[in-house]
């Protein structure tokens, strides 16, 4: 609930509340720790596996900029240049001029990054299907 000019706070929380926001933060770090492990196992970084779910997934093209790919990300322009390059090496995504403007690079998933990103990703919709009653929006109550 949003704190208005006036108001004395935010509406005190019960103890289901705080119980809802317990489950959801242990579901929440339940299904990231799975993750981490995961993508390791199939020898990436969380960071490279999260750089290819954001250029497969990016809206309505298959291509991505480092800018946007930063915004996606959440993280420094420089640090994703870093990110983009360590990928490259290891195969995972390549850099190309775009056709239209020479200033902007795309950046694009190879074969191999596709391969590994569709093994993972599989992997990470089943564990989220049998989170499914774990990894659930906290419901409010007023009582």
């Amino acid at each position: 609930m949003a704190v208005h000019q006036g108001d004395a706070g935010p509406e005190p929380l019960t103890k289901q509340d705080f119980e809802a926001l317990a489950r959801f933060r242990f579901g929440i770090r339940r299904y990231l720790r799975f993750s981490e492990e995961t993508v390791r196992e199939h020898g990436l970084t969380p960071q490279h596996y999260q750089l290819l779910l954001a250029l497969k997934g990016f809206p309505e093209r298959e291509w991505a900029t480092v800018g946007e790919l930063a915004e996606r990300l959440q993280l420094r322009h420089h640090s994703v240049v870093e990110l983009v390059t360590r990928a490259q090496r290891q195969g995972l995504v390549e850099r190309a001029a775009h056709a239209e403007d020479a200033r902007v690079v795309r950046v694009v998933l190879t074969g191999e990054g596709n391969r590994i990103l569709g093994t993972l990703s599989a992997l990470h919709r089943d564990e989220l299907r049998r989170m499914n009653t774990t990894l659930v929006l906290p419901t409010w109550h007023d009582d």
